[in-house]
């Protein structure tokens, strides 16, 4: 385990790494780990560590990866198996945007495929990555089966269950009613979610790059490279 002397140290390690990989073709990056671990903030600021070492990066944000309503709740509102197997639509993230963006890909993907707010389903929100993007996704779990062989590269944040779920009840509260609303919504199906898909796939230990993230601003860099 490598202690990082700051976050910035620990993105320049890793944005130094993934600048080395498969030039001239496209990364694709996914971030990892359970709820409220910090792995959208990360994701952007990587993102921005890797273009200053003067590669281009795409960072798709995974809001736009959901099922509609209707999926999403098919087995409950507060189910936590519900929300493991409905909650992202990633059939569509295989077949519109890692699949393109991989070796043969037309390098065209989506951007989002859903409206969270508007419940619409988007068809037509498209870009092109330039040959040697690297593209970086963040979300819950990436590594479930039928992903994990699309990804060159998986960062798993790690990070101590009652830090996480700290951070993302307070992120969440005031969409969930309040603190006390958020965490028993994180206890019946967020975080009892991750709870199953940590058991299930161990996500931990496929990862290609491992980062204790339990304190955001002093994060650990464990394991770099398989």
């Amino acid at each position: 385990m490598t202690a990082a002397q700051d976050r910035t140290d620990v993105m320049d390690r890793i944005a130094r790494h993934l600048v080395q990989q498969q030039p001239g073709q496209r990364l694709r990056v996914g971030i990892d780990g359970v709820c409220g671990v910090g792995k959208t903030t990360f994701a952007g600021e990587l993102a921005a560590a890797v273009e200053s070492l003067g590669r281009p990066a795409i960072h798709v944000d995974s809001d736009g990866f959901h099922h509609v309503r209707e999926r999403r709740y098919l087995q409950g509102r507060e189910s936590a198996r519900g929300y493991y197997e409905d909650a992202y639509d990633f059939d569509s993230l295989a077949q519109r945007v890692l699949l393109p963006l991989g070796p043969g890909g037309s390098g065209e993907f989506a951007t989002t495929v859903h409206d969270l707010v508007s419940d619409a389903v988007i068809a037509d929100a498209v870009a092109t990555a330039p040959t040697n993007a690297v593209v970086l996704f963040a979300a819950t779990f990436i590594q479930r089966d039928g992903l994990r062989a699309l990804w060159d590269e998986v960062i798993h944040l790690d990070a101590d269950e009652e830090a996480a779920m700290r951070r993302g009840t307070a992120r969440d509260a005031d969409r969930m009613g309040g603190v006390e609303q958020a965490r028993a919504a994180y206890d019946s199906r967020y975080m009892a979610a991750c709870r199953i898909y940590l058991v299930e796939q161990d996500p931990r230990s496929q990862a290609s790059i491992v980062v204790d993230h339990t304190d955001p601003q002093a994060p650990i860099l464990c394991r770099m490279g398989q």
